[in-house]
């Protein structure tokens, strides 16, 4: 038998593996690694107003982004804007996610639009920009490592 260490969350954890080609990894690595989660922290700055709430979305899948309605996988929070301008996300699995979130001023669950042009406010996480719609996954994109982070959002308002 040979051993092993496997590196998790900063400890090291002595495994036994077997010799063969092939083995499996040891289940208890397996295990601990995928316990591994951290907390993503939002802070929000700009908002205009403590009238609604605040909805805001984490996801891994460009394709959906940022309409999480769609991604079944999505972490998603809804708090009141009086709670003040910071959202947590907690058990989060590192990876490479995008925030979007927006001031639901009226509280009434969706994005409000005059003429296709957002009246509420929004925001992505890496103050991605908007040019002509949404911007895509990539310009919003953050690395969540092993460590727990904090990701700053400015809201911004067209109308």
């Amino acid at each position: 038998m040979i051993w092993r260490a496997f590196i998790i969350a900063g400890l090291v954890i002595p495994q036994i593996a077997r010799a063969e080609e092939g083995a499996p990894a040891p289940a208890t690595a397996t295990a601990a690694a995928a316990a591994i989660t951290v907390i993503v922290t939002i802070t929000i700055a700009g908002l205009r107003n403590t009238h609604g709430n605040i909805l805001a979305c984490l996801t891994t899948r460009p394709a959906t982004f940022p309409d999480c309605d769609k991604d079944p996988q999505s972490l998603r929070l809804t708090v009141p804007a009086r709670n003040g301008p910071a959202l947590v996300f907690r058990h989060v699995v590192p990876g490479i996610y995008a925030v979007s979130l927006f001031h639901d001023e009226n509280a009434n669950g969706r994005l409000d639009k005059t003429m296709g042009i957002p009246s509420e406010g929004y925001g992505f996480s890496r103050d991605a920009a908007i040019l002509f719609g949404p911007p895509k996954f990539d310009a919003a994109k953050v690395a969540v490592g092993a460590a727990d982070i904090v990701l700053p959002v400015k809201i911004r308002y067209i109308l």
